[in-house]
């Protein structure tokens, strides 16, 4: 059975950061250095049927948003609040400085499909280590309950143990896009130990 917020160590959620954003009068990619240069990052917000709109947002506080997958974020736009997620972002390979950035806008209630990292807790014994097969795993979740990972469970065990898709630690309500009986991560002798466990069985 799936563990659900039972685990030694909280499931971190990803929490809304409040932005301003201003609506985006100019297009191209002079405008869009513009932009750039006054510290503000281009943005297009799609809709659920409505016409995308394009918006920039505060360079410095987008990118810090940025340093969370599937990040959620509080936008004020003319005065009222919505909810966005971040879906995709454009950097500059050299300057690494955020070109543009895709959102979309959630609906109360909504649920979304969203791809998280794998987070390994505890360890395997001496002599063995632990092997992710799964580094991400996909979830469809509430989009105001979206976690920054999910857990794999170690205590101490050895060689040959292996978790599961069914056995990951993911928030309530949310569910894995996987099957149960998927291997996420297994542990392995390493070369030192394999050579201890054939010197202790001569």
């Amino acid at each position: 059975m799936r563990l659900e917020h039972q685990t030694r160590m909280e499931i971190q959620m990803n929490t809304a950061a409040k932005l301003v954003g201003e609506i985006r009068e100019s297009f191209g990619k002079g405008a869009a250095r513009k932009y750039r240069a006054a510290g503000r990052t281009p943005a297009v917000i799609y809709g659920h049927g409505s016409e995308p709109r394009h918006i920039t947002l505060p360079a410095h506080e987008a990118k810090r948003v940025l340093r969370h997958k599937n990040a959620v974020i509080d936008l004020t736009l003319n005065g009222k609040e919505e909810s966005v997620l971040v879906k995709s972002a454009t950097k500059d390979p050299i300057t690494q400085i955020i070109e543009h950035i895709d959102l979309v806008e959630l609906v109360q209630g909504e649920r979304v499909h969203v791809e998280v990292p794998v987070h390994v807790v505890g360890e395997s014994l001496s002599g063995t280590i632990i092997e992710l097969e799964h580094k991400t795993v996909k979830l469809e979740v509430a989009a105001t309950s979206i976690p920054d990972f999910v857990e794999a469970i170690f205590e101490k065990q050895g060689a040959g143990f292996h978790v599961l898709a069914k056995d990951l630690v993911i928030p309530a309500g949310s569910k894995l896009e996987l099957s149960d009986d998927e291997l996420v991560a297994s542990v392995v002798s390493t070369a030192a130990g394999h050579a201890a466990d054939l010197a202790s069985a001569e």
